[in-house]
């Protein structure tokens, strides 16, 4: 199954995320790095390496980030250990993670989930 991490520059917005997330997905893996060790704001490379090896089931992982800065501590946690199966994904945080966790656990894969997101990047919420 297709592994899910969500970075987020607070822990309690990736937790959230992921709570939101598992409501269509339980059985997803699904990891946060969100947050400092110490519980301030920011984003470490280190913890994000450790989410995307935590969420790696061996059908690949796609990363969601929330603003600019994840995305440059995302791209430095996948230069510690490349892997062309670790996919970082440019989508929004929340809606992104509701329609990667249900096709993820529908069995899909990191190519079809990917496609499957990028058709609702335009849906308007009203």
């Amino acid at each position: 199954m297709v592994g899910l991490v969500f970075v987020s520059h607070i822990r309690e917005l990736s937790e959230g995320v992921i709570a939101l997330a598992r409501l269509v997905g339980p059985d997803v893996p699904m990891e946060g790095a969100g947050g400092l060790e110490d519980g301030s704001a920011g984003t470490d490379m280190e913890r994000i390496a450790m989410a995307i090896e935590a969420a790696d089931q061996g059908q690949g992982v796609l990363i969601f980030m929330d603003l600019g800065s994840a995305v440059l501590s995302t791209e430095m946690a996948l230069e510690l250990n490349p892997n062309p199966t670790h996919i970082m994904v440019d989508a929004p945080f929340v809606e992104s993670a509701i329609v990667a966790a249900a096709a993820a656990q529908g069995g899909a894969s990191t190519d079809e989930i990917i496609a499957l997101i990028e058709s609702q990047k335009d849906v308007k919420k009203f």
